[in-house]
């Protein structure tokens, strides 16, 4: 990494020189800087307002880069030690969705782990790619499905020659690490493509200690979300390029579903974020990481919670643990993970970034602090206090291994007909069902739904997760395949 170089910032650097210039608009966006509509200027301010601007010649244009946006993303790649790099206004979704359409038409066959973010599943839908899963092991007593196995991946692809590419999972949102350098090896030796979902570990490319980041460890494409632990605006987002890509196809995949009216104020932020994280990044998150586990040593204490780390790591199915993340096991004082997370916010004015049946997630980051995590750890232990229950058991994981029937593309576009919850049993679903966060789905389009998927479905409804991706706004019926 060129850290002289890494003190640009182009995008930046470019916006504000244009904002001094008080150029007259007569271009888009509407509101001319703020002054069309003044509640925008006190909602947001005028610093922000002022630099939302359209494309134009002095600050290059998204869609085919040819001066700043060239350089921020050129300045991203080498930040990231990537071969290319895109700027991605349209979250880490569009990113994911770009990387299975750069690798997949409609039959390839794509190696993946059941446990994927509804992106990629909803990119199955529109390149019409058949997926073959691997169900990754589960810990039962987390309730959390684990890492995909080097030997697993090695049978698919032995199974399944003609597959294009594996896409991996790597962290997953409970922290949980595959070997990925093993699985990119695999890969290249069948020659497909080893793609990385990296939502969650924009982190591992600025730190010795944790674990092996996807472009170090040779993949060929790998989504990042620069807004999660990077610190950028949500919705900016990066897909980093391994050298075996053509980067001129994957620009035009990108340009298939990517905004022409590229957000200023998200790339302004991506870039910003960039240089803060080459120059600063390897600091910051060594204290992330001693926060990180301050908090697990913590709770532990309380009694009852389990804060997992490190020693999970088996050298299999937890090859290894992102220590940055706080996930807290919660079922032994008889309350569900969204449970506690409704106390949080609804008692203490704490929010968490998301619970399920088991678990609980606080995302921590460069912009926390010790203080922040003592007034957690002080509202756990009054919960504990409160409110515990007598220990239960629930799901082992937050989805159940499917049938999968007919992939998700004909399913989706395959005639449906609506039905009560009870009367689906062995019908083939043509939606999706999901608790979001973190948004993988229960039940995927062409999956037969079963009694045990149900029963969780209606648990997840019942203890107050956030149910998404099915038509019904109640949850009261599903859209099933008519002809099946």
């Amino acid at each position: 990494m060129n850290l002289k170089e890494q003190n640009r910032a182009p995008i930046y650097e470019a916006v504000e020189h244009f904002r001094k210039q008080h150029v007259v608009p007569f271009d888009v966006p509407g509101h001319k800087r703020g002054r069309g509509n003044p509640e925008l200027v006190n909602f947001l301010g005028q610093q922000c307002v002022g630099v939302d601007v359209n494309s134009m010649k002095p600050l290059d244009n998204l869609c085919h880069p040819v001066s700043v946006i060239k350089d921020a993303e050129e300045l991203a790649a080498d930040a990231f030690g990537a071969a290319h790099s895109f700027f991605m206004v349209g979250g880490t979704t569009s990113a994911v969705q770009a990387m299975v359409l750069s690798a997949c038409k409609a039959g390839d066959k794509i190696i993946l782990p059941r446990n994927v973010h509804k992106s990629a599943i909803n990119a199955l839908i529109l390149c019409g790619a058949t997926p073959v899963y691997i169900d990754p092991k589960v810990d039962k007593e987390l309730g959390i499905p684990l890492s995909m196995e080097a030997e697993d991946v090695k049978a698919a692809m032995e199974a399944n020659p003609d597959a294009k590419a594996v896409l991996v999972n790597n962290p997953t949102y409970y922290g949980i690490c595959s070997d990925l350098r093993t699985i990119v090896n695999l890969a290249h030796e069948h020659n497909m493509l080893a793609l990385v979902d990296e939502a969650h570990g924009t982190h591992f490319y600025f730190s010795d200690k944790l674990p092996v980041s996807a472009m170090e460890a040779g993949a060929d494409m790998a989504s990042v979300s620069m807004h999660k632990s990077g610190g950028s605006l949500t919705q900016s987002s990066l897909l980093l390029l391994g050298p075996r890509m053509d980067h001129g196809y994957v620009s035009q995949i990108v340009n298939l579903t990517q905004t022409t009216s590229a957000s200023y104020l998200l790339m302004g932020s991506l870039d910003i974020s960039r240089r803060n994280l080459a120059l600063h990044g390897k600091a910051s998150f060594e204290k992330v990481a001693e926060m990180a586990q301050y908090a697990r040593n913590e709770i532990n204490a309380i009694g009852g919670y389990y804060a997992y780390g490190k020693e999970l790591i088996n050298g299999s199915s937890v090859f290894d643990f992102d220590v940055t993340k706080l996930v807290v096991l919660t079922h032994k004082i008889g309350l569900a993970g969204i449970e506690v997370y409704d106390l949080l916010r609804d008692e203490y004015d704490i929010q968490m970034e998301f619970g399920d049946i088991s678990n609980l997630l606080a995302y921590i980051s460069i912009g926390d602090s010790i203080q922040d995590i003592e007034r957690l750890v002080g509202a756990l232990a009054d919960i504990e206090r409160l409110y515990a229950k007598p220990a239960k058991n629930f799901f082992t994981a937050e989805y159940i291994s499917p049938e999968v029937a007919v992939t998700p593309q004909k399913a989706f576009y395959s005639a449906k007909e609506p039905l009560a919850l009870d009367k689906c049993i062995g019908r083939i679903v043509g939606e999706s069902v999901m608790c979001y966060p973190p948004g993988i789905p229960i039940l995927a389009p062409g999956e037969v739904i079963t009694q045990d998927i149900l029963e969780y479905i209606k648990f997840a409804k019942e203890k107050g997760c956030s149910m998404q991706g099915m038509e019904s706004d109640d949850l009261s019926y599903l859209n099933v395949l008519s002809e099946y």
